[in-house]
C-alpha cells in the first residue's frame, strides 16, 4: 500500500478577521458540519445531522458560541424554484 504524502502547510500569517462572530456550516445530504472561530469554543468544528433535533441543537450551539453571521455551502439543490401547476 503507497505511503500518504505529507500534508503541506502554508507558512502565509493568517488574514485578520472581518467578523469574528461569523461561522460557516456546510450542508451535505445526510450531515451539516458547522464551523466557529477556535476562540469561540473548544470543538470549533462539529458535524450534525439532517432532521429537525439537529437543526436546533446546531443552533443552539451557534448561539451559545455567539454567532450572528453564518455563512452557508451546500452543493444541492436546494434553491430550485419549482413552478406547481393549478
Amino acid at each position: 500500500m503507497p505511503k500518504k504524502a505529507p500534508v503541506k502547510t502554508s507558512s502565509a500569517p493568517a488574514a485578520p478577521a472581518l467578523n469574528p462572530d461569523a461561522a460557516g456550516i456546510d450542508i451535505g445530504a445526510t450531515s451539516i458540519y458547522g464551523a466557529v472561530p477556535a476562540e469561540q469554543d473548544p470543538e470549533p468544528v462539529r458535524r450534525f445531522g439532517t432532521f429537525t433535533q439537529d437543526l436546533l441543537l446546531l443552533a443552539d450551539w451557534l448561539k451559545g458560541c455567539g454567532i450572528g453571521t453564518v455563512a452557508m455551502e451546500a452543493t444541492g439543490v436546494y434553491w430550485v424554484r419549482r413552478e406547481v401547476a393549478n
